[in-house]
């Protein structure tokens, strides 16, 4: 009794890829890789935080969006989720953490705080982080619902395969550095 082997030989599978083509821009190709693979580090730091942990889990389900592998490295990360108020002294921390992060590396701010102090129109609570670092989203809400947390994440990954020019990023200075 002869028995088939399951998998087909090398010259099996030359021979059919001759049939078909796939074709694309590489660009297009990393930007789909890009975009499907996000790794997401979360800066929670008040309510807007709990929210943040409600869209990770099963009900909202984050992972659906290749946002799942969660670091809490700013050098494993290439997205920065930034929920809740930020302090000024803050602020160097935050673009330390930014700095340290892969290229190409996104932000999300979340929330009325994050985005633009909220109602803390305070000294010591900064008036949004776009102030210290470029930010790519702006997710409204006090807090923000988790669908508007997904949508924002759809939005930057919508921004990522479209190659959208982002000025903002390229053009940002660190706001601490000493000028020379």
């Amino acid at each position: 009794m002869a028995q088939s082997t399951p998998f087909p030989s090398q010259t099996d599978v030359d021979e059919v890829s001759k049939s078909f083509a796939f074709t694309t821009r590489l660009d297009d190709l990393v930007a789909w890789g890009r975009k499907n693979s996000l790794w997401p580090l979360p800066y929670g730091t008040a309510c807007c935080g709990i929210e943040l942990m409600s869209v990770m889990g099963p009900k909202y389900d984050l992972a659906r969006f290749g946002a799942e592998v969660v670091r809490f490295s700013p050098r494993q990360a290439d997205l920065l989720l930034v929920a809740g108020t930020i302090t000024e002294k803050m602020g160097p921390i935050l673009v330390h953490i930014y700095e340290q992060m892969l290229e190409p590396k996104y932000v999300i701010a979340m929330g009325a705080c994050a985005s633009s102090g909220g109602f803390y129109r305070s000294y010591h609570v900064m008036q949004g982080i776009d102030r210290v670092i470029p930010v790519d989203v702006f997710v409204p809400g006090c807090p923000p619902t988790p669908e508007a947390v997904l949508d924002g994440v759809i939005s930057l990954q919508k921004m990522i395969g479209d190659h959208k020019p982002r000025p903002w990023r390229d053009n940002w200075v660190n706001p601490y550095e000493q000028k020379q």
